[in-house]
């Protein structure tokens, strides 16, 4: 395609979630409220992780990582749609959404790593018990931790190398309300399946094959704890159920987006709602409230506000 006879995109316009006034409102409610409480949420359980000493232990290490995690996501995606819910013109800028696509794959690629440490962590803590202070000491949570943020990092410049070098030359309209890495390759000058089909190895593979080490990872942790079952199997099993939890929320809209082969713009944009806004909502929910240890270490931090409360 010749490039002479077009200008180069510098910015990219969001057709945004929906055309209805109504419908508008009660997602900017719906996303502001699931945002602050997002926001919320993570930061307690990093303070509640930090504050309580009975909470320093590995898991509660690598739960505290996933929040930081989650705190990034909200703020990759959410505010620019919440802000745009009020606007009527939805754009974005080049440099502005090829950040956007930087972080959301590197957030999206520690999260992956930090949810096979956390399954690690939790076989070695049922299959090998005596020696889990010895596998699982802060070396090897340091170790995870930075392994996680040096593949994030990685993987989203390996995504970045498809698209910095291509020509925008228009149209410049994404039917999406973030930049989504599939759809902004589809508006390159170009032929660019062979990079859209990159893209689905990169991300759409690497999803998949992620969860099925998961999903390996706890069934053998679940047949173990069936195996051995004791009067603590109850507290293990709600455990390793929060966890499982917490991976099918994650994987679920990621897995569908890159890998089924026939794209849904609606369905689409209901998943990326649905990860932007509501998984990093679950996450402490869903961590907090069947967590009993959490739950004590809340009120062990509490405790002397309520004194104090009292008191003055």
């Amino acid at each position: 395609m010749d490039g002479g006879n077009h200008s180069v995109v510098c910015e990219f316009v969001f057709l945004g979630l929906t055309n209805s006034w109504e419908i508008q409102v009660f997602l900017l409610v719906f996303s502001f409220v699931f945002y602050v409480a997002s926001m919320t949420g993570n930061i307690l359980i990093l303070f509640f992780v930090t504050s309580d000493p009975h909470l320093h232990s590995p898991m509660y290490f690598l739960l505290a990582s996933l929040s930081f995690i989650d705190l990034g996501a909200c703020n990759t995606t959410s505010p620019k749609m919440i802000y745009d819910l009020f606007s009527k013109r939805k754009v974005i800028s080049f440099g502005g959404c090829i950040t956007q696509v930087f972080f959301i794959h590197v957030l999206g690629g520690v999260e992956m790593v930090l949810l096979i440490a956390m399954a690690f962590d939790r076989y070695v803590a049922i299959c090998k018990p005596l020696h889990y202070l010895t596998i699982m000491n802060p070396q090897m949570c340091i170790l995870f931790l930075a392994v996680a943020w040096a593949l994030g990092i990685i993987r989203s410049l390996f995504q970045l190398t498809f698209i910095i070098n291509l020509l925008f030359c228009g149209p410049k309209v994404l039917d999406s309300f973030y930049c989504d890495l599939p759809r902004l390759l589809r508006l390159a000058c170009r032929d660019t399946y062979r990079l859209q089909f990159m893209v689905t190895v990169n991300s759409g593979f690497l999803c998949v094959g992620s969860l099925l080490i998961l999903l390996v990872s706890y069934i053998f942790i679940l047949s173990t704890v069936w195996k051995h079952s004791s009067g603590g199997s109850s507290k293990t099993l709600s455990t390793l159920s929060a966890h499982i939890t917490v991976v099918f929320f994650f994987f679920g809209p990621t897995v569908f987006v890159y890998t089924w082969p026939h794209p849904n713009s609606q369905i689409d944009k209901f998943l990326a709602i649905f990860d932007a806004v509501l998984t990093p909502f679950l996450n402490p929910v869903i961590y907090t409230f069947r967590n009993k240890e959490m739950k004590t270490a809340m009120k062990r931090v509490l405790r002397p506000l309520v004194i104090f409360r009292k008191i003055s």
